[in-house]
């Protein structure tokens, strides 16, 4: 029985051999035709996405060019063509058959309109058909103009001293430069729109030229009180010891208001204390105003000594003065912080810390007090108040503990910080240079974004 079919089944494939034949002769184009659409739908996809993608490069980049004055909005096209034809390019479009079709720089909206074309050979022409396809592409970016300022308060006490195998003073030095960088590059410096100013701190903040007309050094004990104004008598004799400056004292403590109404005070302890601890009062690096000069920003990094006490508040205070309109009489022109109007300038503060706020002078009356325990509460409590009024006049607040192990230093650096949004954080905790660096450059990538969108 088994034999009998398997006979009959190769006399039926005997007779049958031709119709495979012809079905496999009649299969043969059709299968060739899909095999060709399928190579020309994977080309004209790879076109497409390699063209929007250099599109959309190109039109970010101008946005950014135009937000931070690098370009003039006359240039926007000449820009966009430029980025367009040097990375639209494949083994399927060839740049020199790019074309950019249209470019709006709608200046009501802010916003920067492209829509762009290549023309291909298709890799598997169609029988009777164009050898050739155009595949488009479009895109926008937002821009802004915008005026930016950005403080950046730094840690450069003595814990951040070399040791251990840990340079935690060089990885600052670094990433501070690089953010400096990321900040001021490729700015029009005729027409600048984003600025930077450094408040190094430690026992107190080095003021510089600005001690002259905003410190008031006190004699004495007596003189432990709201300091008077600049213009005032009593500020006649009072020569400058040096150019150091800790809290402000009285009503306009957690205030920005300049010097004219109350300058800051020099405490009569400062020097005792850093006697003991064998330090400088005020750090070596001063304060730097507000600033397009990234390489005058880049000598004061690289002049960072750690030493002293961590008296972060002050810092704070200082960063907020760099920021305030109301000591725009004390400062030359080009330092001037703008008034604050959301619609025309963004102020933002990135502070910095290896370790807790625990130095200060305004609650004590003894040197002896400064530093007297961990984590001093009015230290904190200090900066949390001076924070909570910048973010009330719209400083938006960025903040980065460095190899923060104390959790009072942590909460204090987390309550400083502008609140986390979906999209955007303002609290960051790194424990290596290249996670230091990293936030840094995180914060400056924000910043530009947030400068667009708000």
């Amino acid at each position: 029985m088994r034999i009998g079919k398997l006979i009959q089944t190769q006399r039926f494939l005997r007779d049958s051999g031709g119709n495979f034949a012809i079905l496999f002769g009649a299969l043969c184009p059709v299968l060739a035709l899909s095999a060709g659409l399928a190579i020309n739908t994977s080309q004209l996809f790879m076109v497409k996405s390699n063209l929007l993608n250099a599109l959309d490069s190109a039109v970010t980049s101008t946005a950014r060019g135009l937000t931070t004055g690098a370009i003039a909005e006359e240039d926007a096209r000449k820009e966009v063509e430029a980025f367009l034809y040097a990375n639209g390019g494949t083994g399927f479009a060839e740049s020199d058959r790019i074309k950019l079709e249209e470019l709006k720089v709608d200046k009501a909206a802010k916003t920067v309109s492209a829509n762009a074309s290549v023309t291909i050979d298709l890799a598997f022409p169609l029988f009777g058909s164009d050898p050739t396809r155009t595949v488009t592409a479009e895109s926008a970016a937002v821009y802004s103009d915008k005026r930016i300022e950005v403080v950046m308060m730094l840690d450069v006490t003595g814990s951040m001293e070399p040791k251990n195998g840990k340079d935690k003073i060089g990885d600052l030095r670094k990433a501070a430069a690089n953010a400096v960088d990321s900040f001021l590059t490729e700015q029009n410096v005729r027409n600048s729109r984003v600025r930077v100013a450094l408040v190094p701190y430690a026992n107190s903040v080095n003021v510089g030229d600005l001690a002259e007309s905003t410190v008031f050094v006190e004699r004495n004990r007596n003189d432990r009180k709201q300091a008077p104004g600049m213009y005032s008598p009593r500020n006649v004799s009072f020569g400058q010891r040096d150019e150091c400056a800790t809290e402000r004292k009285g009503a306009e403590q957690y205030t920005d208001a300049g010097p004219d109404v109350a300058m800051v005070n020099r405490d009569y302890f400062l020097d005792r204390y850093a006697d003991e601890s064998n330090t400088r009062p005020c750090p070596v690096a001063s304060v730097v105003p507000l600033t397009t000069d990234a390489a005058k920003l880049k000598r004061v990094i690289k002049g960072f000594v750690a030493e002293g006490g961590t008296a972060g508040h002050i810092g704070i205070q200082w960063s907020w003065y760099m920021l305030s309109n109301k000591w725009a009489p004390v400062l030359k022109a080009s330092e001037r912080p703008a008034k604050m109007d959301r619609r025309k300038v963004a102020k933002y503060a990135i502070l910095m810390t290896d370790g807790e706020f625990n130095l200060s002078y305004f609650d004590i009356t003894h040197h002896s007090q400064a530093y007297n325990d961990r984590g001093k509460p009015a230290t904190r409590q200090a900066a949390k108040d001076l924070c909570s009024a910048m973010k009330r006049q719209g400083i938006e607040i960025f903040t980065v503990g460095f190899h923060l192990s104390e959790p009072n230093a942590k909460k204090t650096m987390a309550d400083c910080a502008t609140p986390d949004t979906s999209s955007v954080k303002h609290y960051y905790e790194t424990a290596n240079g290249e996670e230091l660096n990293a936030a840094f450059q995180e914060i400056a990538g924000n910043i530009e974004r947030l400068a667009l969108t708000k």
